[in-house]
């Protein structure tokens, strides 16, 4: 079922604005803007995901956040809507992951491309916008105590959106180090007991997350 809708979707644009993602995905393949990398599905077109790192000097440093575009059939004419499959505590960020940015709502042109939205929302991670905010605990702690929403932030980062649970080589290819010497192995079984330490703290954070 979801993969007739996803045909449907590409049914309903134009070859001529098919052609033009086919062309900005590539550029950004070849081009990715700093911080950002973009999956291709060759399925659906249609389905834009990207991997955006979490801004150094931002509690979502050290973060990478998978974010989802999703073209309707009205596009470029009207603005894709915006989704953080990572999730993240953010003002502008609704506990279903959909982004609030003025850029894809009413400052919206369709000349706009898809590499200025991704760009929009990374900058959205350096500059949260309280006023319009979708999680309005997060924007009144950032207006009001923002150590606090700083802290709530780092957390969630952390045992949501750490960039070793996201595969290196592009972000999207796993690494396959199961063939390499024994020196790596020995690597391999003390990255084991970090990761068990790893877990073990997450764990503990979940709980104070859970009592916060």
């Amino acid at each position: 079922m979801a993969a007739m809708n996803s045909m449907s979707n590409v049914e309903n644009l134009s070859p001529q604005i098919i052609r033009r993602v086919v062309k900005e995905m590539n550029d950004l393949v070849n081009e990715p803007p700093e911080g950002i990398k973009v999956n291709i599905n060759d399925e659906d077109i249609t389905d834009i995901q990207a991997y955006i790192e979490g801004p150094a000097g931002t509690p979502y440093a050290g973060g990478v956040f998978r974010v989802k575009l999703a073209l309707g059939k009205d596009f470029p004419q009207t603005p894709p809507k915006a989704f953080f499959l990572t999730k993240i505590f953010h003002p502008n960020v609704a506990k279903n992951g959909e982004i609030c940015v003025n850029t894809l709502k009413k400052d919206w042109k369709p000349d706009l491309g898809i590499k200025h939205i991704l760009l929009t929302v990374k900058c959205l991670l350096i500059v949260p916008n309280a006023e319009s905010a979708l999680n309005e605990e997060a924007g009144k702690l950032l207006l009001e105590q923002y150590e606090c929403y700083s802290q709530r932030a780092k957390m969630m980062t952390e045992i949501h959106a750490l960039s070793s649970k996201v595969p290196k080589a592009g972000l999207e290819v796993a690494a396959s180090s199961a063939d390499g010497p024994m020196a790596k192995k020995h690597a391999g079984d003390k990255k084991v007991a970090a990761e068990k330490e790893k877990k073990k703290l997450l764990k503990d954070k979940k709980r104070t997350l859970k009592r916060l």
